[in-house]
């Protein structure tokens, strides 16, 4: 994202700085097309003061609600960076896109980011004849460490018994915090998200190794994928993170969940929100707009 040769290593800065970084790359990306509403308000969480929470409405009675939670390693990332995209899935789909500010490491560590992630679903669960028409399907979306946050939410929903999301849209998600896998070691998937900058983010997110195998930060690991809602998984090719999202993926359908997965061909990390700089992000963004629609069985008018 930058050509600048003396630009310093997102590793070697404070997660201030590279906030600040990363935010100064997303002004890049073209702005998303305007809508009949678009409103932000505070979700309370319990220990803070709430985190910030942004409705994309595209029409009047939509067909599904989509809960997306953004990437950035855990540390990085915001609303404001994924607006576009959001904006963009919002009126492709026809579907109510709803974004979670949740609380960044590491500041607000493992599981801080968990919690705030299950109060923003059970916060849409409850409004969701607000955000949509009634009997509206409800999914859950994210990419990298927001795939990551949107798989363990569909999970624990699974497993609070509870209502489980009609879908789960999975984009290049962390699964695993093996840092091994083939995908890792490849030269050129050495772009935007190279080894070192999965080492920083899980150093800071969950800075326990021990932690870091428990199925809330690595879902790949909890044992049991029965039950669990559908998946388009999506993966890039140039990606450090492309062989664990296979993986995941893998388990989801063997353990019989319905399952679509496509690597996005000639991509890095981090494509999808990238409107304006690179085509593919609003082809992928159409793709799981179709995904919405073929799921989604109400009909939009």
């Amino acid at each position: 994202m930058s050509s600048d040769p003396n630009a310093v290593p997102l590793t070697e800065l404070e997660p201030q700085q590279a906030r600040a970084v990363s935010a100064t790359r997303a002004q890049l990306f073209a702005p998303g097309p305007e809508l009949p509403e678009s409103r932000d308000f505070r979700l309370p969480v319990a220990g803070g003061d709430g985190i910030q929470m942004r409705i994309h409405v595209p029409k009047a009675r939509a067909h599904s609600v989509v809960l997306y939670l953004h990437g950035g390693g855990w540390v990085l990332g915001s609303i404001d960076a994924y607006d576009a995209m959001a904006r963009h899935l919002a009126v492709d789909s026809g579907a109510t896109v709803v974004l979670a500010e949740y609380r960044k490491a590491p500041e607000h560590p493992f599981p801080i980011p968990v919690d705030d992630c299950w109060e923003a679903w059970q916060w849409v669960l409850e409004n969701a004849q607000q955000l949509a028409a009634p009997d509206a399907k409800l999914y859950l979306a994210g990419d990298s460490a927001g795939g990551n946050l949107a798989a363990v939410t569909a999970r624990k929903a699974r497993d609070s018994g509870g209502a489980k999301p009609d879908g789960q849209i999975l984009i290049y998600p962390v699964t695993d915090h093996d840092l091994g896998r083939g995908s890792y070691l490849e030269p050129e998937n050495q772009t935007l998200l190279p080894v070192e900058a999965m080492e920083y983010f899980w150093g800071y997110y969950v800075p326990d190794p021990g932690e870091r195998s428990h199925p809330d930060a690595s879902p790949i690991r909890c044992g049991d994928f029965s039950g669990l809602a559908p998946a388009l998984v999506i993966t890039a090719e140039h990606d450090v993170l492309r062989d664990e999202g296979e993986h995941y993926a893998s388990e989801l359908s063997r353990a019989g969940v319905p399952v679509q997965q496509v690597c996005w061909p000639g991509q890095m990390h981090g494509f999808i929100q990238m409107t304006g700089v690179l085509p593919a992000s609003l082809e992928a963004t159409g793709y799981i707009a179709n995904y919405i629609s073929n799921l989604s069985t109400i009909e939009s008018e």
